[in-house]
């Protein structure tokens, strides 16, 4: 079944940009749930149902809503906290290649390893999550705690790194034929580094999500936040408009660029190197 219909099949489509009726609300905020059914095996460690909810329950706060087998999924907070269906949704979003056999992968701000663990389960022959855990609120103290306990339950080959998307280089983790680079690029106070560092370590294509305005999308333009004032989160500095994205992306190294959907306040692009 495919949680993602574009708007240039279905429903209206805004100017350049192609709105996900099925996804969101005019409002930006996310659809009632579809049916959803976990998987409902053991996960490939072999983990008893017992194991796998006392481990879950060891973290505090996970981020990302994770099947573990038994038909178990993290409490995630991203998206719906009600519907642990949100993450096959917002992964269907990102349009990743359905096989990444021989492919090598970077998950760049991986939190709990949602997307690491799924390019894993496409194939991928090395995934690198990375993450420095900045962030606003009592979550920074967890660190890879999430991660942690999901790999062990998934009996995961993912690595992972905390590192800095600053540090990232050819010399510091080496290059992939594909990066991930989700909910990231507003959080950063210098987003067009953080773009070259990315465009460095890229061998074929970054998958990039944001927040993003349709203000002025005539020409490329950028909001800034001195403060919290975007959702009450000092660590939310810069929100481009989809003109303003494409054209840094370009700048910091990408040849091309690919708009693959987009809510009235999030945007995916793809980047060609």
């Amino acid at each position: 079944m495919r949680f993602f219909k574009r708007a240039r099949k279905r429903g209206k489509a805004r100017g350049r940009h192609t709105v996900l009726r099925e996804v969101w609300t005019s409002d930006g905020s996310l659809l009632p749930p579809e049916p959803f059914e976990p998987m409902q095996g053991p996960p490939k460690s072999g983990a008893d149902k017992e194991t796998v909810l006392r481990k879950i329950a060891e973290v505090s706060f996970w981020f990302h809503h994770i099947e573990m087998g038994h038909g178990i999924v993290t409490p995630g907070h991203q998206g719906s906290e009600d519907d642990p269906g949100t993450s096959r949704r917002l992964i269907q979003m990102l349009d990743m290649p359905a096989d990444l056999s021989g492919k090598t992968v970077l998950d760049i701000g991986a939190w709990d390893g949602l997307f690491s663990f799924e390019a894993e389960r496409r194939n991928a022959a090395r995934v690198l999550a990375t993450d420095n855990f900045c962030r606003f609120d009592e979550a920074s103290a967890l660190g890879s705690s999430g991660f942690n306990v999901a790999k062990e339950i998934l009996a995961s080959n993912v690595e992972f790194q905390e590192r800095d998307v600053y540090d990232l280089s050819p010399e510091t983790v080496g290059t992939f034929d594909v990066v991930l680079f989700l909910g990231v690029l507003y959080h950063l106070r210098h987003p067009l580094l953080a773009l070259e560092r990315i465009a460095s370590v890229t061998k074929e294509m970054a998958i990039i999500e944001s927040q993003f305005t349709q203000e002025y999308d005539d020409r490329p333009v950028a909001c800034f936040y001195e403060n919290d004032e975007l959702a009450n989160d000092p660590t939310n500095w810069w929100v481009p408009n989809q003109s303003c994205i494409e054209a840094m992306i370009r700048s910091a190294g990408f040849r091309s660029t690919e708009h693959v959907c987009n809510s009235p306040s999030r945007i995916v692009i793809k980047a060609y190197k």
